[in-house]
């Protein structure tokens, strides 16, 4: 029987839900996923603790979401998609307080836990389970236009850390942060994530698109895949293995990368390049899903998106000292590939594997990529060494930061060519 409050077809409710999964992910990301180089830089700033120390807590950050984050359709079953995702904002909201509180290392530690279980809730596997409740055929432009907002996130909240630290401090900058972040998103939760297609009597991407696409709708012939049999899936091997490494990299550049700016550019200037380079992030997502309409493959789009980062990492990497141009060109060629790192790798499950096994495939990737990128920080910090060459504008032994960032990257794009559809057949 159909809610006599349902809303008329012809009044879709996709792109609402579309609309709050772009809040989400601006405040997932930019609160949880790009906020830590930020917090690292004042951490540091405050306290005189040590690099490797501070990159450790970024990497418990990681890592503990990372365990979060493999249990979270458990999560979802057990409290519910909107729930979930309003009690990981107050988690968030709270993490970060502790991280500009923190008196002792070890309640930075705790702070840690606190940020890292909370962002995941908001994360990648919350929009996509967010977008997928109301889209098929069109679900690789709803997740484009969803994660967008990671990419704006990143672009605002860079930048505006900045502000409102110098501004206020860190834990008054976090307490007005947290109390807009978990307001906006506990109203979402109710009025948006709450809402499924069957309670407002509506189908998949409406039921007109439904109708007319639903044979268009990009999937894969191959069958279901038992626990073991997808650990030794070629093409469940190379995506999780490609998204991990390809991540590790990336997370280990952003957690830094910040603080290596700062001494050529300044804290503020250094913050709005970072956000730029973000918001190259739509730029290069956009590209992207053009390219998905005439290469088809999108295992080859992702390739070539890591190159992209790749030479983003070289151009830093052979920057001169105190030159500003190559820092802004190598930032934004990482910006350009940054989102995709998380947006294809669910569409290419899409069309990878059977139906049934795409959501728990996402969730794997994701927990997976995040655990293998967890100990990015305190690895990049160790690449860098304890000392600081001010007058090259960046810290002592960077360039093996870069190098070893670019290598990765290159390596993450041959991993994901080698799952390529004709090379399992």
């Amino acid at each position: 029987m159909v809610n006599e409050f349902a809303l008329p077809q012809y009044r879709f409710f996709g792109p609402w839900v579309v609309r709050a999964a772009f809040v989400l992910a601006m405040f997932g990301w930019g609160v949880g996923f790009y906020g830590p180089s930020i917090y690292l830089a004042e951490v540091i700033a405050r306290t005189g603790w040590s690099l490797q120390w501070v990159s450790t807590a970024v990497t418990v950050h990681f890592l503990f979401g990372a365990l979060v984050v493999a249990n979270l359709p458990r999560v979802h079953a057990r409290l519910g998609l909107a729930p979930s995702i309003a009690l990981g904002a107050v988690c968030t909201a709270l993490g970060v307080f502790g991280w500009a509180m923190a008196a002792q290392p070890w309640q930075l530690l705790v702070a840690a836990l606190v940020s890292g279980s909370g962002w995941v809730m908001m994360g990648a596997v919350a929009v996509n389970a967010v977008i997928a409740r109301w889209y098929a055929v069109g679900r690789p432009s709803a997740l484009a236009k969803a994660y967008n907002g990671a990419s704006i996130g990143g672009a605002i909240f860079a930048p505006l850390w900045v502000a409102l630290i110098q501004g206020l401090g860190f834990p008054a900058a976090a307490a007005l942060v947290g109390v807009v972040m978990i307001t906006v998103i506990a109203a979402l939760s109710v009025v948006v994530f709450s809402k499924t297609p069957q309670t407002l009597g509506q189908s998949l991407d409406g039921q007109a698109v439904a109708h007319e696409t639903v044979n268009k709708t990009p999937s894969s012939a191959r069958g279901v895949l038992s626990g073991k049999a997808l650990w030794r899936d070629r093409a469940f091997v190379t995506l999780s293995l490609g998204m991990a490494i390809g991540l590790f990299a990336q997370i280990g550049l952003l957690a830094h990368l910040f603080k290596l700016l700062v001494p050529t550019l300044g804290a503020q200037p250094a913050g709005w390049l970072m956000g730029g380079g973000t918001a190259c992030a739509i730029i290069g997502r956009m590209v992207a899903a053009r390219a998905m309409g005439y290469v088809g493959d999108r295992r080859t789009i992702a390739a070539a998106s890591y190159c992209m980062q790749a030479l983003g990492s070289a151009v830093l990497l052979c920057a001169p000292a105190g030159t500003v141009w190559p820092l802004v060109l190598g930032v934004v060629l990482l910006g350009a590939g940054i989102g995709n790192a998380t947006s294809l790798p669910p569409l290419i499950a899409q069309t990878d594997f059977a139906s049934q096994d795409v959501s728990r495939v996402v969730a794997l990737i994701v927990a997976i990529s995040q655990g293998a990128y967890a100990f990015a920080p305190a690895i990049f910090g160790v690449l860098q060494g304890p000392t600081v060459d001010v007058s090259a504008g960046m810290v002592h032994h960077a360039s093996a930061l870069f190098a070893t960032a670019m290598v990765i990257q290159l390596i993450a794009a041959v991993v994901f060519l080698l799952g390529r559809r004709r090379v399992l057949d």
